[in-house]
């Protein structure tokens, strides 16, 4: 039997994250119910070419999201022999899909934090760094390579919003709770979870917290109770699709007693 067959989960990534999710978690028998959050949206920065100049002047290039790579990737304008970094292996594929080979790609993990444990971004003095992401976000890569003596250029190239949704898809999404036709809720950010919950009616707040929610780490369920959530949390190795479903089959199996 599907390890997951009778579960409902609302995946909460945009939606073009969020259709592989929803994929592996069908091979296990869940019911997905997707519901984004958070838009993506290019920005153009109208001078950013100009800006940044050859970007074969820089000892490495950092992509920090597939959004990176997906919004970011014509900078490096079929120039094959580049330098780059990715920050986890979802970025790295999105570069591979490209046609792009990642030589600095983190060992063990899939954040900031295991990118820097990296060899090659241990000796950064003089050295130019270009790191491509969207606006806003965290500034620990920035800020610690600079403190390593990387000279450190930024390329913002999306940005995140909050999603808008009616108050006919809010009173849906309330019914299927009503209905019990979801368990698990996922935010594999601090921000998605931030932006689910803004947007939550006093009927939906009231589900959320009997829910168990799907997080990626301890930073983002210690964000979630900063945020005053106190529903049940399912924590997973990293945010990559297989660890959420592993994490979210060794749930379904404490609470059934297999």
């Amino acid at each position: 039997m599907a390890a997951l067959l009778g579960i409902g989960v609302l995946v909460t990534r945009p939606e073009q994250q969020a259709m592989p999710l929803c994929r592996l978690l069908a091979v296990e028998g869940a019911v997905s119910f997707p519901f984004p959050a958070i838009d993506i949206k290019p920005l153009a920065e109208r001078d950013l070419v100009a800006r940044l100049g050859p970007l074969e002047h820089f000892d490495l290039i950092v992509f920090v999201s597939a959004n990176a790579v997906r919004f970011g990737a014509h900078l490096l304008d079929q120039k094959h022999d580049l330098p780059l970094a990715a920050v986890g292996p979802a970025t790295a594929r999105a570069l591979n899909h490209a046609g792009y080979r990642v030589p600095v790609v983190p060992a063990d993990g899939v954040d900031s934090e295991a990118l820097l444990a990296h060899p090659r971004l241990q000796h950064l003095v003089g050295r130019r760094v270009l790191i491509i992401k969207g606006a806003g976000g965290r500034d620990l890569l920035a800020t610690a390579l600079a403190e390593r003596g990387a000279i450190v250029e930024l390329a913002d190239v999306y940005q995140r919003v909050p999603a808008t949704r009616s108050d006919a898809q809010l009173a849906e999404l309330e019914r299927h709770f009503a209905a019990d036709r979801i368990q698990v809720i996922t935010a594999t950010s601090a921000e998605l979870g931030a932006s689910l919950l803004r947007m939550a009616t006093p009927g939906l707040r009231a589900y959320f917290e009997r829910a168990h929610w799907l997080v990626p780490s301890a930073r983002v369920a210690e964000s979630l109770g900063k945020s005053g959530l106190r529903a049940p949390l399912v924590q997973a190795a990293s945010a990559e699709d297989h660890d959420l479903v592993t994490a979210l089959i060794r749930w379904r199996s404490s609470v059934s007693g297999a």
